[in-house]
């Protein structure tokens, strides 16, 4: 053997050795990933703001069944504002069109993705808003994904409420839009807000119809004196109000008498319309078929699969056949409202089935929201960074489908609640009790904290 090859022979085997292993390495970057991960996750268990998942073994309801507890359990804390998600006839055209259609288009719609029940319930929708067209998404946080980075250029504005939905938000981000936001239902500040957007091509003013939070509904016919005065469009995110705002539950835009002066609305059929998933805009027809041709979400996701299309259509039919679905929502809101005012608690909002009933301490909403449970009454604690630091609360939600005696229960559930915790009528724990043992009710008319 040469003297070359044997030296090679012998150092070959020491440099294998000696190099530093690529698994070694990788796992090394997975470990510190790891830890970097684990420490986020415990900042956010020790903030209080920890995100569980209750797992729910029933049909969506009023009333479900809740694993780990006992019983029936009153749901106060769904978007099913309409009671439709189990709605016999909801339910029975999603299963006939499964049948007649399948389970699903493995396709986009522009390949072969596209049946009549598609066309169809677009064009429901459209009639139902009064709009000249509509194009379906897979949701409408794609439906904001899609629609600014399509509409609005770099000589274009986009003038935002501070407080408007994540999405909307995340789809302002995509567009090359100058961005203007103004600060939440500020109508001086829109107007500062137009003037100084004024040298741009087109304007686009942008606000949730209703904000989820907080239930308060933005001031339409304002912005839209303000839109018309300076020659800007008006977009609405209605999410929260098709179905159930307005007269015949058309959304905020109609509830305020503002129709024909918006433009482009953006809605979900996720909430009130059946519940299952999807999101849909209606608007100008130019818009809507320049969105099928650009729209990213549109094109590059598969098509609503035919038993959500079938159930969304079937709730939009009841809708345009009758609006006594949506008009027996605000007389059950009232009631919780007005009982939990009298109560001593801070309800949010005004007239909305968005009931955030305020707390402030994010760890104080938890603790409150799981002893409801226990009680029978399910409802969920918010708190950063889905509402603002120091904003903790419980949005309790108002359904059709609850009866007086349901929203009835949950107060008395909260009062139990607020006792333990010092929140409502009077902060001290029994003291209520304690006073009424001790025949010393009379007090009860001079505490500061009882109503």
């Amino acid at each position: 053997m040469p003297f070359r090859t044997a030296v090679r022979c012998l150092i070959n085997p020491i440099r294998v050795v000696l190099r530093p292993s690529t698994s070694i390495r990788g796992y090394a970057a997975i470990a510190e990933a790891r830890s970097v991960l684990e420490h986020e996750l415990e900042t956010i268990r020790t903030g209080g703001t920890w995100k569980g998942e209750r797992i729910i073994t029933s049909k969506q309801g009023p009333h479900i069944n809740v694993d780990g507890s006992r019983g029936d359990i009153l749901n106060f804390c769904a978007n099913n504002y309409l009671g439709l998600s189990s709605h016999p006839q909801v339910v029975e055209a999603g299963i006939e069109a499964l049948k007649k259609y399948g389970a699903g288009l493995s396709s986009v719609r522009f390949i072969c993705g596209t049946q009549d029940i598609h066309k169809d319930l677009e064009q429901k929708l459209a009639k139902f808003h009064e709009r000249e067209e509509c194009i379906l998404y897979a949701s409408c946080f794609d439906a904001n994904a899609g629609l600014f980075e399509v509409l609005l250029g770099p000589d274009d504005a986009v003038l935002s409420d501070e407080l408007n939905h994540a999405s909307i938000i995340d789809g302002i981000r995509l567009c090359r839009a100058k961005r203007f936001r103004y600060k939440h239902m500020d109508l001086n500040d829109l107007e500062t807000q137009l003037k100084q957007s004024q040298s741009s091509r087109m304007r686009l003013v942008v606000t949730d119809g209703v904000f989820s939070m907080d239930g308060d509904v933005a001031p339409l016919k304002g912005i839209c004196d303000l839109a018309e005065q300076y020659g800007a469009l008006v977009f609405i995110d209605e999410c929260h109000a098709t179905g159930f705002m307005g007269p015949r539950g058309r959304g905020t835009d109609e509830l305020l008498g503002v129709m024909d002066r918006v433009h482009i609305v953006n809605s979900t059929l996720g909430k009130a319309l059946g519940g299952a998933a999807g999101g849909y805009t209606v608007g100008p027809k130019p818009l809507i078929d320049l969105l099928r041709q650009r729209s990213r979400p549109y094109l590059f996701s598969n098509s609503l699969p035919p038993p959500v299309v079938g159930c969304a259509t079937r709730a939009v039919e009841l809708l345009l056949a009758s609006n006594e679905i949506a008009q027996s929502v605000g007389a059950k809101t009232m009631r919780f409202r007005n009982k939990m005012t009298e109560a001593g608690f801070t309800i949010s909002g005004s007239a909305h089935p968005i009931c955030p009933v305020m707390l402030g301490d994010a760890r104080l909403a938890s603790l409150m929201a799981d002893d409801m449970l226990k009680l029978g009454v399910y409802v969920i604690g918010f708190s950063y960074p889905v509402v603002p630091k120091g904003k903790a609360r419980i949005r309790v939600q108002i359904s059709a489908a609850h009866t007086d005696q349901d929203i009835d229960r949950a107060v008395d559930a909260f009062i139990q609640t607020g006792r333990k915790h010092g929140v409502g009528s009077c902060p001290y724990p029994y003291l209520e009790i304690y006073l009424e043992v001790f025949n010393l009710t009379d007090f009860l008319l001079f505490c500061p904290y009882t109503v």
